[in-house]
């Protein structure tokens, strides 16, 4: 193969990547996009293969993560050039996992077929990558959400497990083509198969599912979105308390049971010990529960915090945020070398929270995942099996990457953990998108971004267990061991 066309043909994938996943909605592109880097692939060695990956991992990163540089630019200080570093750095970071996937690939080959190897692959990696910004192929299917209902079973890794087979199996079938050898036959058998499985399962799980939805008792919830910038919001309390009041009391008018603010909707700092806050946040015209974002402060250290209060203004419940996202709630090795907070002023100063108990909201158990924990499989498992809500609630603020399309992608990404734990999901935003999603995974109620909205809902409150919430990621286990056993037997037979 020519030198420069396996490096086309892997940015092509990277291209056909990030059009197809969540953001830019392509979602059938996920199907084909990564046909190109196989047969950019054929006959690399290990170290092609890890250079091709690591480059459509770039590429299909800076194109779907255009906003960072312009998100860093203006709240880190830092001068452009800069930013545009960082931003590479964070997208071949981010892009390791096509490297190893790739290098998985042609390791895994010299045993097995492309269509049994490319899955394992992709499984192991997505599984075992760290990433400072989690995401899945499964993603990519938000507007598709039939195939993803196998994710009650196996988790946000069996959708990618089905999408890199039909691919392999693309790929196969490609390949035989233009090297004229006759139609190979198992390989697609295979693929339509597993693709045939998976639609009806999904289609006999939506109507068992949507029957629970219908027998479970309802509660009306109202949201508050305030748009208010990251900047505004700070320096313009009382505005932002004004505007949440004033939602709220619309909402209250209409008739609602909850009320949900975002994250850090109210920026006073709230000391610990007090314990009633009608007069502080609900004011004298709100008279109905209300679960809100606010700034706790406990032993001179500050928490990101959700607040349940009953009509009276008592506090209820809290709930510390767990995880909190690297450079803007905290720094890394910023409390070993504190001058660190001097070279990034606008970095936060968090302390993460240690607790996934539930905040109780009358009979019912609420779990609220603040930010971007409503993206992490593994964690929102681990909150679901300790507290066993009845409903996932999500409290952000996207205002931190502007008018761009990544207050979306992260709606998609969390969608996914409604179907895996059926259960409502309802997010509350400060710019955008606030929304209410199924146990399906269908967004069902939604506001627009970058603008003052008020949104109210029935949701179904909902105890049920599925078994990805006892089995977890048994499939990624098993593509370790898997691939494991593979390496393991590559290694002898090269001996």
């Amino acid at each position: 193969m020519r030198s420069r066309l396996p490096w086309g043909l892997a940015s092509l994938s990277g291209v056909l990547y990030f059009a197809g996943f969540a953001g830019f909605d392509q979602f059938y592109l996920s199907w084909i996009c990564l046909v190109p880097l196989f047969w950019a692939l054929e006959g690399a060695t290990r170290r092609r293969a890890i250079g091709l990956g690591l480059w459509m991992g770039f590429v299909t990163n800076a194109g779907g993560y255009y906003w960072l540089v312009g998100m860093l630019r203006d709240f880190s200080g830092f001068p452009t050039p800069l930013c545009v570093l960082f931003t590479a750095i964070l997208c071949l970071y981010q892009g390791g996992v096509f490297a190893v996937f790739s290098y998985l690939v042609v390791r895994g080959r010299e045993r097995l077929p492309l269509m049994a190897v490319a899955p394992l692959s992709m499984v192991l990696v997505e599984f075992a990558y760290p990433l400072l910004f989690p995401s899945y192929t499964a993603n990519s299917q938000h507007v598709f959400p039939i195939v993803l209902q196998i994710a009650d079973i196996l988790g946000p890794l069996g959708p990618t497990a089905l999408i890199v087979t039909v691919n392999a199996a693309l790929y196969e079938v490609l390949r035989a083509r233009r090297a004229g050898a006759p139609w190979p036959r198992r390989d697609p058998a295979i693929a339509v198969a597993a693709l045939g499985a998976t639609l009806a399962y999904g289609a006999v799980r939506i109507g068992q599912v949507e029957a629970v939805m219908r027998a479970a008792p309802k509660v009306q919830i109202g949201v508050a979105q305030s748009n208010m910038g990251i900047y505004q919001k700070w320096e313009s309390p009382r505005e932002g308390l004004r505007r949440h009041r004033d939602l709220s009391k619309a909402l209250q008018d209409q008739g609602v049971d909850l009320l949900i603010w975002p994250e850090s909707a109210y920026v006073y700092r709230i000391p610990d010990e007090e314990r009633n806050l009608k007069a502080r946040v609900l004011g004298k015209r709100l008279r109905t529960p209300l679960l809100f974002g606010a700034v706790m402060e406990r032993r001179n250290r500050l928490f990101n915090t959700a607040v349940m209060l009953n009509e009276g203004g008592d506090v209820t419940g809290t709930y510390d945020k767990t995880y909190l996202l690297a450079f803007g709630e905290y720094l890394p090795f910023g409390e070993t070398l504190p001058i660190l907070y001097d070279w990034s002023p606008n970095s936060g100063r968090f302390t993460p929270g240690s607790s996934l108990e539930p905040v109780r909201f009358g009979p019912y158990r609420l779990s609220v995942l603040i930010c971007y924990e409503d993206i992490l499989a593994r964690f929102t498992r681990s909150a679901v099996r300790h507290a066993r809500p009845h409903l996932l609630v999500n409290m952000t603020n996207d205002a931190w990457f502007g008018d761009t399309n990544e207050p979306g992608i992260h709606l998609a990404l969390a969608t996914l953990r409604a179907i895996e734990h059926r259960r409502y999901l309802v997010r509350a935003t400060n710019t955008g998108v606030s929304a209410f999603v199924d146990p399906v995974g269908r967004v069902y109620a939604h506001g627009p971004t970058f603008e003052m909205a008020k949104l109210r809902a029935k949701v179904g409150m909902i105890r049920t267990t599925t078994i990805y919430e006892r089995i977890g990621d048994l499939l990624g286990w098993t593509a370790v061991l898997g691939m494991a056993f593979v390496l393991h037997r590559t290694r002898r037979s090269r001996s």
